[in-house]
């Protein structure tokens, strides 16, 4: 079974949902918010998602633009975003779907109706 990470008030994660609902796609569902990603978690999903680091920030979020990440995120070591990423699950950007062999980040339709 796939895990499935959100934030329930995200317009997003609420699209994404309905769509696993509506394709019949069991999941466990997380609240990002409420469980936070571990730096464990969160090195292993960037690690096996082969994706840049970059987009695993939510950066259209309040807290990414507060703290000034755009400016800062390029001056970091992958360890020190993790590290930061770890601090509140409200910076990851959501939804996350994590398979046995693959992480999908974000909501592309396309990309979910190949990989699930």
């Amino acid at each position: 079974m796939i895990k499935f990470i959100c934030y329930p008030k995200c317009t997003t994660c609420q699209k994404a949902k309905k769509w696993l609902d509506d394709n019949k796609i069991e999941y466990e569902l997380r609240d990002i918010k409420k469980d936070d990603p571990s730096l464990e978690e969160l090195t292993a999903w960037y690690k096996m998602s082969g994706l840049p680091l970059k987009k695993f920030f939510n950066t259209s979020g309040l807290l990414y633009k507060s703290m000034e990440l755009k400016d800062k995120l390029p001056t970091m070591s992958d360890e020190e975003q993790l590290k930061l990423l770890a601090t509140d699950g409200m910076l990851v950007k959501r939804p996350i779907v994590i398979g046995e062999d693959f992480v999908l980040i974000g909501f592309k339709e396309s990309e979910w109706s190949e990989r699930l």
